[in-house]
């Protein structure tokens, strides 16, 4: 057997009165070079002793039969699977196959090191197989098309990797990471059959990156080798509603994408109806399918999914279900622990703040995480009052993280207190954080790793709050992969200053904090990146991000549009930005600056932030704008 691999692959396959093909589809699972390490199987209400077999048969591998009551349709069953999957299973890969799948013996093992030779932040959405028919020519029923707007670099990073980029595959043989079905859904059960693979897909690779591999390959046992334009019948109802559920009630497509998807389903829609033998029963249940879609939209899984007992435990609701050989510790067996690096803290404090929040920082970067950093840095930017020298002496005699800090006579400004405080950081890797705000427990625990694999800057989501933390009021999100984020560079800053951690050796390179007072982050972060620098940012929101009455105030005024010419300014000299670039920041974002408070306000809040119900749970995880 081929040596374990780093993640855990949880297979999912969705059965319904096919029990010899079921049967040769889970012997090649056994019987593959690497085996997934669980296997969920969904039986939609067979008849055909599909169910009697499932319950007896033995797998070297932790096994999970849910028998539902009712045929919920492919879209069904594969919701109730990956649900069940990921709230018993513990996956980082979710391996999805219709029953008449039957994986080659390297299918996972190829699929396995597709996903390992991905940097952790630049994994895809999911990895498709290779489909062929029984007779290992291409299978036209899943012929994946690629995706039309991909960059030249997602192109050249595939194409390394003996795969291609891909907008959209099939469920009959797909390796979907984990936290994509956790941050945008199960497919929509209301599909019953059709298109619920196309709408799962697109959404999950609107905003990711998702590859089709060359050497993953599986069969796809049809009883014919033919495509979707073969005469479909009174079924042509799901394929019609579906796709208009898609393209209207969705966001997996983007507008442009829908016109093209669209001209190409009514071009297949006529070769279909063309060619069929019976084109009134045809069109007749298209128009059904069209009326349906467009009087309703899907409804939720749980509602649909309620009579036959609904989502799994620990998703939303219980099924029946049946374990065998799986032990919960298995579960998170194969997560490895390593050395991470040691590191400073580095946290300017000014007269503004106040002392209360000035400790509760404090404590926030060190006694209350789970990595607590070697070296804590405060430096007070000029004399402050007697409550913050207070805490400030106190820090500097904590028993457990005595802080080292840095008294400057007079206030210099954010760019020189960082500069200076820079200097007293006795360790590569530090961390940012501002006197005001919260880090959450996990903070440094999961952006370290990050730092660990080669990255030079790691950032994070951020939640903004008032007073009161445990009540989030919107959340930052950024883009996580280093492609990402020089997408968004020129234009925004994609990094939330205070979640930041970053090599102090990279920085000192690119020059340090100074030059662009007011924009010293983002002036930075461009110099950085522009260097070789590689960025990247955890999704999930580490730190809380504390708004007060005046934070949007000061985004305004003449002093921040000097500021904001001073850096489109340096942006163009340095060649970061061409002059089309220079003339819409300054019109849009020099406009910004000049907008009243509550237009601000509401501006960025409505482009550039998220619902408080989208902010990841404590425990979980200041930008220039």
């Amino acid at each position: 057997m081929i040596e374990p691999r780093s993640p855990r692959v949880v297979a999912v396959v969705v059965s319904y009165n096919r029990r010899e093909l079921l049967e040769r589809s889970l012997a090649a699972l056994a019987a593959g070079d690497v085996r997934p390490d669980a296997l969920v199987v969904v039986d939609n209400a067979s008849t055909d002793g599909s169910g009697e077999y499932l319950e007896s048969v033995e797998l070297p591998f932790a096994y999970e039969l849910v028998r539902l009551t009712e045929n919920t349709g492919g879209a069904g069953g594969f919701a109730v699977g990956m649900a069940a999957a990921l709230a018993r299973h513990s996956p980082d890969l979710v391996w999805i196959m219709d029953d008449d799948t039957v994986p080659l013996a390297g299918t996972l093992a190829e699929a396995v090191q597709l996903w390992d030779s991905c940097p952790e932040t630049d994994r895809p959405a999911f990895i498709a197989s290779r489909v062929v028919w029984s007779d290992g020519r291409d299978h036209p029923m899943n012929t994946m098309r690629d995706r039309w707007d991909a960059s030249a670099e997602d192109r050249t990073f595939a194409a390394v990797r003996r795969a291609r980029v891909v907008r959209s595959a099939s469920f009959v043989s797909l390796f979907v990471d984990a936290e994509a079905i956790r941050a945008l859904g199960l497919p929509l059960a209301d599909f019953f059959l059709w298109n619920d693979d196309f709408e799962f897909t697109a959404r999950l690779a609107r905003k990711r990156l998702a590859l089709a591999s060359l050497d993953s390959v599986v069969e796809h046992h049809t009883k014919a080798f033919d495509s979707h334009t073969v005469d479909v019948g009174e079924r042509f109802r799901f394929e019609v509603r579906n796709k208009v559920w898609t393209f209207f009630r969705s966001d997996a497509l983007a507008p442009a994408e829908k016109a093209l998807y669209g001209a190409a389903t009514l071009r297949r829609w006529g070769v279909m109806v063309r060619n069929s033998p019976r084109p009134g029963v045809v069109l007749k249940a298209g128009l059904a399918g069209l009326r349906e879609g467009l009087a309703r939209g899907p409804r939720p899984n749980e509602e649909v999914l309620a009579p036959v007992g609904g989502l799994p435990e620990g998703v939303l609701g219980g099924a029946p279900s049946r374990l065998q050989g799986a032990d919960p510790a298995d579960a998170t067996a194969h997560r490895e622990t390593r050395d991470l690096p040691e590191f400073s803290v580095l946290l300017p404090v000014y007269a503004g703040d106040t002392a209360a929040r000035v400790r509760r920082a404090i404590d926030s970067v060190t006694v209350d995480q789970t990595v607590p950093p070697a070296q804590l840095v405060i430096v007070r930017d000029g004399p402050v009052g007697e409550d913050i020298e207070r805490v400030l002496e106190e820090a500097e005699r904590s028993e457990r993280f005595p802080a080292d800090v840095v008294r400057l006579a007079e206030g210099v400004g954010l760019a020189d207190a960082l500069d200076q405080g820079l200097k007293r950081c006795r360790h590569d890797v530090v961390a940012r954080m501002d006197a005001d705000d919260v880090a959450l427990p996990e903070r440094f625990e999961r952006q370290l790793p990050l730092l660990d694999e080669g990255y030079d800057i790691v950032g994070s989501a951020i939640a903004e709050i008032g007073d009161d933390e445990d009540h989030p009021l919107a959340s930052r999100p950024v883009p996580v992969t280093h492609r990402e984020i020089m997408a968004q560079l020129d234009f925004r800053t994609p990094f939330n200053h205070p979640s930041v951690m970053f090599r102090a050796s990279a920085v000192l390179a690119a020059g340090g904090y100074r030059g662009v007072p007011d924009m010293e982050d983002y002036w930075l972060w461009a110099r950085m990146l522009h260097r070789g620098s590689r960025g990247a940012n955890v999704p999930d929101a580490l730190v809380l991000y504390r708004v007060s009455d005046g934070a949007y105030a000061r985004r305004g005024g003449s002093r921040m549009l000097a500021a904001e010419l001073r850096l489109q300014r340096r942006m163009l000299d340095a060649g970061y930005i061409g002059p089309l670039g220079f003339a819409r920041n300054v019109l849009v974002r020099g406009a910004y600056r000049l907008v009243p408070t509550q237009v601000r306000r509401r501006g960025y809040r409505s482009a550039f932030t998220e619902l408080p119900s989208l902010v990841a749970a404590p425990g979980r995880g200041k930008a220039a704008g």
